[in-house]
């Protein structure tokens, strides 16, 4: 049987290794697994998925920033990018897929309610019938080498979890939209998973949108005819800053969506309604960027999407 005595020092012991090295100590007490970090993240990562005709011809994918209850239910707000709505005739019917990182997930329509795409913004919010959905949580503007998780579906098909640094940040103010220091992270992300979130890893908080990736062109030599594939540049994966999606919500009449930017996190119970709304923003044409090309070699913007 432990004595008392004993059982006061190793108690006092402990309380000096506190005193010690509180800082230390009590972060590894406290401080989430990846696991932990993880099941707090993928719950808000949704698919998009455009029909017509009742086939599937486009995919993306999002992240559900917020849901409020209204007179006959409630809603749930997606974040996604612009592009993915560009070019459509109106009889495309939209939905967003939750629970995806239980396996099919839950089909619920969806209407765009303001959409931009330009070369400073590409994003779209969407209003989502559904009965709950789980709101991601707003992070703060990261440093270079901060390390991240971006959760996406690419090519249309499972959710797919990939990580990384954050590898370039603005540093300036943006002059010329070719040659402007942008915010980018070195995991690698494919066609579909534009919209896709990007996390801080550490706290699972939201700290962007994934926007498109670097390609170079290359050509190939020693055919009659002029050909060319389009390659990912490692490494170059572009991501829509926080600050961008603060400006698009504001100049959208959403800014009451961002409430407390350190809340979220939690699923919300909510009963549904589907509100349409027109579009906010027009849709311009030529967004897309390109670099420096030579004869053999070119690198370009490309929509992950």
């Amino acid at each position: 049987m432990v004595s008392t005595g004993r059982v006061a020092r190793a108690l006092g012991v402990y309380a000096l290794l506190l005193t010690m090295t509180p800082g230390c100590t009590i972060q590894q007490l406290t401080e989430p697994t990846r696991e932990q970090i993880l099941r707090g993240i993928l719950p808000s990562s949704v698919q998009i998925v455009l029909e017509l005709g009742g086939q599937r011809f486009r995919t993306g994918s999002g992240v559900v920033i917020a849901a409020r209850p209204v007179s006959q239910g409630g809603e749930c707000f997606v974040l996604t990018s612009g592009h993915t709505f560009t070019r459509l005739s109106g009889l495309e019917a939209i939905y967003v897929l939750l629970d995806r990182h239980r396996g099919e997930g839950r089909k619920a329509p969806a209407a765009v309610l303001a959409q931009r795409e330009n070369d400073e913004i590409d994003l779209a919010l969407l209003s989502v019938r559904t009965d709950r959905c789980f709101t991601a949580r707003f992070g703060m503007p990261p440093a270079l080498g901060d390390p991240i998780w971006i959760v996406s579906f690419p090519w249309g098909r499972n959710m797919m979890v990939v990580s990384g640094i954050v590898s370039q940040l603005n540093v300036e103010e943006p002059g010329d939209t070719e040659t402007a220091s942008r915010l980018m992270v070195d995991a690698s992300v494919s066609y579909g998973g534009s919209g896709g979130g990007v996390y801080e890893a550490g706290t699972g908080r939201l700290m962007g949108l994934v926007e498109g990736y670097r390609t170079a062109r290359v050509s190939l030599k020693g055919d009659a005819e002029s050909r060319y594939i389009d390659v990912p540049v490692p490494g170059e994966t572009f991501v829509t800053p926080l600050a961008l999606i603060r400006q698009f919500l504001t100049e959208a009449g959403y800014a009451d969506l961002l409430g407390d930017e350190r809340s979220g996190g939690e699923t919300r119970e909510v009963d549904a309604i589907h509100r349409v709304a027109p579009p906010l923003f027009r849709r311009p044409s030529g967004a897309s960027r390109s670099g420096v090309s030579d004869p053999t070699h070119r690198v370009a913007r490309r929509r992950a999407g």
